[in-house]
């Protein structure tokens, strides 16, 4: 049962249609409160992510089945401008934008799997996954 779903980034309220569509998904996939949170954490994080710094992408989310693992994977893509340095913006308190959010390294901490593919001027996607416990 892989159900796709996915919202494009567009606008702020885009961003708020992700974290409804995540936190349905997660709660649809037997996460509890706590982990129902993380992931809508991690995807507003990703999402104003892509509003801020490429200006439209999409965050698609799958509820997954690997073996008797279940879970929730998020991907983040947008042909926006880039990560020039990936390090850079993996590093604790990191921000371009003056904000508050947790950034990528937030991210990779709420999920279980995160993986950044980059190409300078060409867009990034980030895929990131929680795993039912």
């Amino acid at each position: 049962m892989n159900m796709k779903s996915s919202v494009d980034i567009i606008s702020e309220w885009d961003i708020v249609a992700a974290r409804q569509l995540g936190r349905n998904e997660a709660k649809d996939a037997g996460f509890g409160t706590v982990d129902q949170a993380r992931i809508t954490t991690a995807i507003s994080e990703l999402a104003r992510n892509i509003y801020l710094y490429a200006g439209k992408g999409n965050i698609e989310i799958k509820q997954i089945v690997e073996g008797n693992l279940k879970g929730i994977l998020v991907i983040a893509s947008d042909e926006g401008p880039g990560i020039s340095d990936v390090r850079k913006v993996m590093e604790d308190g990191y921000t371009t934008s003056g904000g508050l959010g947790a950034g990528l390294p937030g991210v990779k901490r709420l999920m279980d799997d995160f993986k950044i593919e980059t190409v300078v001027g060409d867009g990034t996607t980030i895929i990131a996954t929680k795993w039912l416990r």
